[in-house]
């Protein structure tokens, strides 16, 4: 998950000015891994947002890592991560901050929110954010996990998307599995998330090693995907499916109740969001 986030900000394309933030109340890895100073980061965020609302308060509070990426890290402890999110998800507050940025037109705030629940104190950021991706691996207990968060996920946010882990299940399988139709599937590419997690690699941070390496491409995908779903939607009626037959009713993953995929390619949640057919452009990396 923070190897994907950090690999979507660093690939967003030009000129928006992309910025990561590590809200995931577990506690942080992003300060371990390029060993960032302790401040400021998330904790010295929340203190502040409570005194002010500048719009370039995040930036502020950002460190930078060795490919030029602006990052509030959380601090590695779970109990001081959770405080702090608890305080800048809080609406009377910190909340504000992250929106603020995330609204100019100049920049894009990427917010890791680690394993996400509906307890979980980044649920106010997940709620007022634009899109959400969901990472997931296509292993049958995943599925079968996921299967049964799909509706109450949906509700969570107006733009939610799937991306598939490493191997398992096939994209197709899991689309008429879930009635979700994934982004596509990110790679297994240990050289590329090296050099993404601080750690030595063949290739080297710039913007020739995220660029080059297979995770870094699907990362610059995904964020065209995201990008064209924010835009307005043209004034075209909606074409209906060449195809109307139904799609056949898979049994592949144990556990995943049967479901043919929706015509939309997305059904998280009745009824679906809009415009979620600009999501399967995105396809198989």
């Amino acid at each position: 998950m923070t190897t994907f986030s950090v690999a979507l900000a660093a690939r967003w394309p030009s000129p928006t000015r992309a910025l990561l933030v590590e809200a995931d109340p577990s506690g942080g890895d992003v300060g371990t891994r390029f060993s960032l100073e302790s401040a400021p980061g998330l904790v010295s965020l929340a203190v502040a947002a409570r005194r002010s609302d500048d719009p370039a308060l995040l930036w502020q509070h950002a460190q930078v890592l060795p490919g030029g990426l602006p990052v509030v890290a959380a601090p590695p402890d779970a109990d001081r991560a959770r405080a702090a999110l608890s305080a800048l998800a809080d609406p009377t507050t910190g909340a504000g901050v992250l929106r603020t940025a995330a609204s100019a037109s100049d920049s894009v705030v990427i917010v890791d929110c680690g394993r996400i629940d509906a307890g979980s104190p980044a649920m106010p950021i997940v709620r007022s954010a634009d899109a959400m991706v969901l990472l997931t691996r296509a292993h049958a207990d995943d599925l079968a996990h996921l299967a049964r968060r799909l509706n109450a996920i949906g509700r969570w946010t107006a733009h939610p998307a799937m991306l598939l882990v490493g191997d398992g299940y096939s994209t197709t399988d899991v689309a008429r599995e879930l009635g979700v139709l994934p982004l596509g599937r990110v790679p297994h590419d240990p050289h590329g998330a090296a050099v993404l997690c601080g750690r030595p690699s063949t290739l080297r941070w710039g913007r020739s090693g995220p660029a080059h390496s297979a995770l870094g491409q699907i990362a610059h995908k995904v964020a065209k995907v995201l990008i064209a779903e924010q835009a307005p939607a043209p004034a075209v009626p909606r074409q209906a499916p060449a195809d109307n037959q139904p799609v056949p009713v898979l049994h592949a993953v144990p556990g995943v109740p049967a479901n043919p995929i929706s015509v939309n390619g997305l059904r998280l949640a009745p009824p679906p969001p809009p415009n979620m057919e600009n999501i399967s452009r995105g396809g198989q990396a």
